[in-house]
This record gives C-alpha cells, sequence and structure tokens, in this order.
C-alpha cells in the first residue's frame, strides 16, 4: 500500500476556518487603506529572475539562499517572488504609473516563497500583506504608512505589539558607513562566527543581526549608522519622529536595526509582538529612494511595508469564527427535482441556501440544517412542500415555489 501524497515540507493547506480568519484580515486592510487612498493590485507568482537579484541585492540571504529559480521552456531564468516590493515597482514601470498624480497608493495579498528552514509561523510557501508609496520623498509618507499599519495590527488584536524605529541614511552615507564598519570586523575576525567572517565583504551589516554570542559581544562596540547621517537624512528621520509622536504613537529608537533587503534606505522600522518568542517580527519595511532607478527607472523615491499573514495570526487574539448564514435549508425525501429548483430559484433571489445532497433520513436532515445554523428549512415532499421556521418550530405548507421564497425573505426582514 503507497503513501498517500502530503503537502511539501515548509507549506500548509488553509483549512475552512483558517480561511474565514484571513478573510477577516483582508477586510480590515480594505477598510484601513483604501479610505487613505491605496488601491489594490495583484503581480505574477513568477517574475524574471533578474529583477530580485538587482532589486533585492546578490549579496542577500534571500537572493544567494532563499529563491526557489528555475528555467522555463524557453530558457529564461524564472523565480517565485520571494518579496512584493521589486515587483510593484517593476508593474509601476512598466505600465507608465509615473504619469498619474504622485504618489501612488498601492495594497497587495499573495503568497511568496523563499527556501528557507520551516518554523511556527515561517513556512517556504507564505502569505504577505503589503502597502507601498510610490513618488514621494515627503517625511510624512513615511510616518502615514507606519500609522496605518499599526492601525491595521490593532484592528487585528496583535498582542504585546512593539515598534523598532531607526534609520539607514542615503546610499551615499551607507557607503562611507560600510567602509567603516568593514574595516571593524576586519580588525576583530578572530571573534567572529564564520559565517559573519565570511560575508564581511558581501554584506556587513547583517553582522547586527547574528546569533552567535561571540559576534553579538563585538557588534556591541560596533560604530553605529546612526550616529553618521547625513545632515538631510538626520531632519527627514526627525520629521518621521515628529509626525508618528503627533499621531500618539510610541516606539523604540534602534540604532542597530537593519532589514535583509539591499534597497532600504532611510527611514527603516519593524513591529515585533510578544506573544511571538524569539521570532517575534509580524511586520516591517521602510525607504527604498534608489529601487525604481535600480530597475532602470528615474529616480523615484517610495517607502513600503509587508505583514506575514502567518505571523499575524499567531500573535493576534483568537477569535470566534463566525458561523455561515444559511436562510433556507432544503430537504426532501425522493422529490431531489423540485428541491433542486427550489434551491435554485431561492438562490436566484439572493437568499444563503443549502440542498440536502448526502441521501440523509428526514430527521438526519433536520438535524443538519440545525448545524448549518438555518433560519428555515423547506420540505419538499411527494404530496407538497412544507416550511419551518426553526426559531419558532411552527410549520406549514406553501402552494408555491414563490411562496416560499416570499415568506423566508419576510422573515429574514420582517417588516
Amino acid at each position: 500500500m503507497t503513501d498517500r501524497p502530503q503537502a511539501p515540507r515548509g507549506t500548509y493547506d488553509v483549512l475552512p476556518d483558517q480561511a474565514a480568519a484571513r478573510a477577516g484580515m483582508e477586510a480590515a486592510a480594505r477598510r484601513i487603506l483604501e479610505p487613505s487612498g491605496y488601491r489594490r493590485i495583484e503581480t505574477p507568482a513568477f517574475e524574471a529572475t533578474e529583477l530580485f537579484a538587482r532589486g533585492v541585492g546578490e549579496s542577500t540571504d534571500i537572493v544567494q539562499k532563499e529563491m526557489y529559480t528555475f528555467q522555463d521552456a524557453g530558457g529564461r531564468s524564472l523565480t517565485l517572488r520571494p518579496e512584493g516590493t521589486a515587483p510593484v515597482c517593476r508593474a509601476y514601470l512598466e505600465h507608465g504609473m509615473h504619469k498619474l498624480p504622485q504618489p501612488v497608493k498601492l495594497w497587495y495579498l499573495g503568497a511568496y516563497f523563499r527556501q528557507e528552514k520551516p518554523q511556527a509561523g515561517r513556512y517556504r510557501q507564505f502569505w504577505q500583506l503589503g502597502a507601498e508609496v510610490i513618488g514621494s520623498d515627503d517625511p510624512a509618507v513615511d510616518a502615514e504608512t507606519i500609522v496605518l499599519l499599526h492601525a491595521l495590527l490593532g484592528e487585528l488584536e496583535v498582542r504585546g505589539l512593539r515598534l523598532r524605529l531607526g534609520s539607514l541614511g542615503s546610499l551615499d552615507a551607507r557607503a562611507e558607513y560600510r567602509d567603516r564598519l568593514t574595516a571593524y570586523l576586519r580588525a576583530n575576525a578572530e571573534r567572529l562566527s564564520r559565517d559573519v567572517r565570511d560575508r564581511i565583504d558581501l554584506n556587513p551589516l547583517r553582522a547586527f543581526d547574528a546569533k552567535d554570542p561571540g559576534t553579538q559581544e563585538v557588534m556591541r562596540g560596533a560604530p553605529l549608522l546612526m550616529d553618521h547621517l547625513e545632515a538631510a537624512d538626520r531632519e527627514h528621520f526627525d520629521e518621521v519622529c515628529a509626525l508618528l509622536r503627533a499621531a500618539g504613537l510610541d516606539w523604540e529608537l534602534d540604532p542597530t536595526l537593519v532589514r535583509g533587503i539591499d534597497y532600504y534606505t532611510r527611514t527603516i522600522f519593524e513591529f515585533t509582538s510578544d506573544a511571538l518568542g524569539a521570532q517575534s517580527g509580524v511586520a516591517g519595511g521602510g525607504r527604498y529612494d534608489g529601487l525604481i532607478e535600480l530597475l532602470g527607472g528615474p529616480h523615484t523615491p517610495g517607502m513600503g511595508w509587508a505583514a506575514g499573514i502567518e505571523r499575524m495570526s499567531l500573535a493576534a487574539a483568537e477569535r470566534p469564527v463566525p458561523r455561515p448564514v444559511t436562510d433556507l435549508y432544503v430537504a426532501h425525501e425522493n422529490s431531489s427535482i423540485e428541491a433542486f429548483a427550489l434551491a435554485n430559484e431561492a438562490r436566484a433571489a439572493g437568499l444563503a441556501v443549502q440542498l440536502e445532497l448526502a441521501g440523509r433520513s428526514l430527521k438526519g436532515q433536520i438535524r443538519q440544517a440545525d448545524r448549518a445554523g438555518a433560519r428555515y428549512v423547506a420540505i419538499v415532499g411527494a404530496d407538497g412542500t412544507e416550511l419551518r421556521d426553526m426559531d419558532s418550530g411552527e410549520q406549514g405548507p406553501v402552494a408555491s415555489r414563490a411562496e416560499a421564497v416570499a415568506r423566508v425573505i419576510k422573515g429574514r426582514h420582517p417588516a
């Protein structure tokens, strides 16, 4: 006997109760983002590999280790999207969105893919909800995106929420700082983990994320980028902080905060949840003022964030799954054609209708109607149709399908 097929390691099935909770997250995002001018966008599940190599950065873990890359039948290198910002920026350029009134505000929800070690709330196929604002370098853009994400996490009742805030400065300033940090790491190379030593030249800022105790001790004495911000970058960051204070948000200044993607500039941030333990990140993002240029477009500032659906689900307070609404359950005994016709007519009238499909006894059908939360049950028999009110228990004949439908509508919306 062969084993039954199972989902690949690091993936999972979204079952009906979970799907209902996810639909609630999507609805919350729509309620919070769209009144502020954000419109829904969807990009393909796979893109040209070059998009991520250029946009995300050759030196990142994502590009070096985590992408699912393959060749199609035409010999083109394609990659399952590991993140959402680069595809949205590609779409912005490809479809001429620079001709629209700026900034362009977009939000999205979809599946993403990274070949990393699966753990609680982190999967190889995962879902992200994200927002991007492209075409303005105003500090108010940074503050607005953070405030709206905070409102979304609050709406979803994410527990133990904390906001960490920092700045990476401009690309030029970061290049100068990178040289300074690289020299410091080389001077202390013997105390660093092998992984950090091997990547000093590729991505020295990632040393701040190291979990190795020896490396962490070295990094406590490392020079900090925020101590070397240019005047314009410092002014931008101070304005973002002032706007967040005006919105009543609390945050922790974290000069060691880095992101695992090379395109970030200036403001970066992360929301964490104390409910998640060591892997506490729920959502985060930042500015990417040079990304459009990396993709072949003109200088175009941008700001955005992504929130993990699985991480938010783990950190959110449990909510009861709403019971599906069933206006009418159509039961029958040897009258399946008439029952089918009644169900079809009731659905055409806008009612939520379930039809008996399992061949249960009449008593079993009534129990199933109760489990389905049906307000009414139509019992279709050889001698006609009766309608039962499941709240009062009253039951009586109806002369036609139209009368049955009309009585259910009236009972759902009493005068």
